[in-house]
């Protein structure tokens, strides 16, 4: 009877402590959870920041574009590069806008396995404005020149300087060299954590931070 009691005891104080443990363990996650989420949060700010900018550099480019072929509908350098810089221009705007939204809309009270989800598919999103929008400007920045060139109504006469024809084969052999490092630093199993220049240093620290609160929760 005596032992039979000292077993039920024991078995009760067992539950309890396991009670607790599992308790203890719940309340550890619930706020190793929300230290996470913040980290999430500050790591996204200059991503949100940096495509506020893009945006604003867009509108820059759509005005400028518009400008200038409006002002040389005769000429077919300047109406090209005008129109060049008018869809450049869209493009920023489009990807900086979907870029932000996903970024924003990402549900941190989410299973991490969704979170995880989403990043990357951030991350991949991201990667592609970079090769869109962020490559291109070694060539864009003689468009940009040749743009503000079209404004003015004055027209130079002659040919194209030369200068521009050099400027333009170098800015499209090292906007094919970015292309082609970008590729070969993205390939392989691990495509995505690869570290380039390309504005997702914050959407890898969080895929990472995810990592080790999963690695946590399975623990």
């Amino acid at each position: 009877m005596d032992t039979t009691m000292e077993l039920d005891d024991l078995k009760s104080a067992w539950q309890a402590l396991d009670a607790r443990l599992a308790r203890q363990d719940a309340l550890q996650l619930e706020l190793l959870r929300g230290q996470k989420q913040a980290q999430a949060r500050r790591h996204l700010r200059p991503l949100l920041f940096g495509m506020a900018l893009q945006a604003l550099l867009g509108i820059g480019l759509v005005l400028l574009g518009v400008g200038c072929w409006r002002n040389n509908l005769d000429v077919p350098g300047l109406l090209a590069a005008g129109i060049a810089l008018h869809a450049f221009g869209v493009l920023h705007i489009a990807f900086a806008g979907i870029v932000a939204g996903l970024a924003m809309s990402l549900d941190l009270a989410a299973p991490v396995l969704s979170i995880q989800k989403r990043l990357r598919q951030l991350l991949r999103l991201q990667v592609l404005n970079s090769n869109v929008c962020g490559a291109p400007w070694w060539v864009l920045w003689v468009l940009v020149v040749i743009g503000f060139a079209g404004l003015s109504p004055a027209r130079l006469p002659g040919p194209t300087p030369t200068w521009i024809w050099i400027s333009l084969a170098i800015g499209i052999a090292g906007t094919l060299a970015t292309w082609w490092w970008s590729a070969r630093r993205t390939r392989g199993p691990h495509d995505l954590l690869a570290r380039m220049d390309d504005g997702a240093d914050g959407i890898r620290r969080n895929l990472r931070l995810f990592e080790d609160l999963q690695a946590f929760e399975r623990d």
